[in-house]
């Protein structure tokens, strides 16, 4: 299997699971993000694991030494349906376009070229609609079960 990787100055984003810093990614979902505060190293672990695709976007040092900096999963059958969420650049790394280049690489690359990609986001409407997300056309024909630990 070819690893899948795209680079920009001292920075990496890989799809390789293997790479994931897990705790990384635990802290900040369970302490920082607004939507999963909370959550278990578990569910993260679980998470993750039955995702389609995870991007893991790292900090390269000049040691070649790498440091998780950002993460985005994808929720897909890779055919009709796909799901974007858990995406983060950590606070320290944000305001260098970092955010933008990892949504450009997921929007762009060519297993999630499908019929529908949505997510899910309280304040992101601005960037995101830059990659082509916008507003449901029909808002009223989607409908949840929210279970234990929904917000």
């Amino acid at each position: 299997m070819v690893k899948e990787e795209w680079k920009y100055r001292n920075f990496l984003i890989t799809k390789d699971k293997n790479d994931l810093d897990i705790n990384a990614i635990y802290n900040f979902l369970s302490k920082e993000s607004y939507w999963s505060k909370g959550i278990s190293m578990d569910e993260v672990v679980k998470s993750i694991r039955n995702s389609a695709l995870c991007f893991g976007m790292y900090h390269v040092n000049h040691y070649n030494e790498k440091t998780l900096i950002g993460f985005a999963r994808v929720i897909s059958d890779l055919v009709t349906f796909t799901f974007l969420t858990d995406v983060f650049v950590i606070k320290e790394y944000r305001s260098q376009g970092l955010g933008k280049w990892l949504i450009q690489t997921i929007t762009d690359y060519h297993e999630l070229d499908i019929r529908r990609i949505m997510l899910s986001t309280d304040d992101g409407h601005s960037l995101y609609s830059e990659y082509g997300f916008e507003a449901l056309d029909k808002p009223n024909v989607f409908m949840q079960i929210k279970g234990k630990g929904a917000i």
